[in-house]
C-alpha cells in the first residue's frame, strides 16, 4: 500500500520571509492556528504541504540534504516569470528528456523547478 507524502517540515529563522516566498512564487496559502508556532503552507494545486517550524539556536538552517522540487511543464517559461517576480534560478539544465533549474529559498534551502514529472517514462 502506497502512503502519500502529506507534508514537509522546514526549520527556519525566517518564517515571514518564507511565507512571502512560497506564497508569491509557488502559490501556497498560509494557514496559521492561534497559539501555534508552526505556519502551514498549503499548496493551491494539490501536493504536500510545507510546515514552517522555528529553528532552534543549535540547528544549522539550509544545511540538510533535502531539495524541494516543484513540477512545472515549461521550466524556461517559469524561470523567466520567476525572475520578473524577483526569484532568480540558475541555468536550465537538460537531462534524459526533461529540464530543471535550481535556486535557494530565504533560509538557504535548495529548491528546484523540474519538468521530469511530465516525461512519460519518469512517471
Amino acid at each position: 500500500m502506497a502512503i502519500p507524502l502529506g507534508r514537509l517540515v522546514i526549520y527556519t529563522r525566517k518564517i515571514e520571509e518564507m511565507v512571502t516566498f512560497y506564497t508569491a512564487h509557488f502559490g501556497f496559502v498560509a494557514v496559521r492556528q492561534e497559539g501555534d508556532h508552526i505556519v502551514e503552507l498549503r499548496p493551491g494545486g494539490g501536493g504536500a504541504a510545507l510546515l514552517l517550524h522555528p529553528a532552534s539556536k543549535g540547528q544549522k538552517v539550509g544545511q540538510s540534504l533535502v531539495k524541494l522540487v516543484f513540477d512545472v511543464e515549461d521550466v524556461a517559461a517559469f524561470r523567466t516569470a520567476a525572475a520578473q517576480a524577483g526569484l532568480i534560478f540558475g541555468p536550465v539544465h537538460r537531462a534524459d528528456g526533461y529540464c530543471f533549474a535550481n535556486a535557494k529559498d530565504p533560509s538557504g534551502n535548495s529548491i528546484q523547478i523540474s519538468s521530469r514529472a511530465f516525461v512519460p517514462s519518469a512517471r
